[in-house]
C-alpha cells in the first residue's frame, strides 16, 4: 500500500505561482511513476502532469505546458508540480497519483488532494 499526501495549495493572485508538494510512504513508492491531476468544480477529473520513477522523463499538457513543471526527489519521497503564471482557469483540486505499472493509464494510489484557487 502506498500512501500519498499533497501540501503547498492556496489562494494566489493571477500570474502568481505556487508549488505543490506530494509526499509518498509505504511500498517502494519512491519507484513508481507518478502524475498530478486537477479537477475543477462540476468538471471531470483532468490529467496535468507526469513524471518517471526517475525524473529523467516528463510530460505536461499543452494547456500548462510553459507553465507548469513536474520534477522529483527520491531520496524525500516527494514530487513537485511548479506552477507559475497562474491563471483563473487553473483553479481546481489537485491530486497527485502513483502509478505502478508505468502504463501512464492505470494510476492505483490517490492523494486527498490541495485546493489550488487562482484570483483575477
Amino acid at each position: 500500500q502506498v500512501q500519498l499526501v499533497e501540501s503547498g495549495g492556496g489562494l494566489v493572485q493571477a500570474g502568481g505561482s505556487l508549488r505543490l508538494s506530494c509526499t509518498a510512504s509505504g511500498r517502494t513508492s519512491s519507484n513508481y511513476p507518478m502524475g498530478w491531476f486537477r479537477q475543477a468544480p462540476g468538471k471531470e477529473r483532468d490529467f496535468v502532469a507526469r513524471i518517471n520513477w526517475s525524473g529523467g522523463s516528463t510530460y505536461v499538457r499543452d494547456s500548462v505546458k510553459g507553465r507548469f513543471t513536474i520534477s522529483r526527489d527520491n531520496a524525500k519521497n516527494t514530487v513537485y508540480l511548479q506552477m507559475n503564471s497562474l491563471k483563473p482557469e487553473d483553479t481546481a483540486v489537485y491530486y497527485c497519483a502513483a502509478n505502478p505499472s508505468g502504463n501512464n493509464r492505470d494510476y492505483i494510489y490517490w492523494g486527498q488532494g490541495t485546493q489550488v484557487t487562482v484570483s483575477s
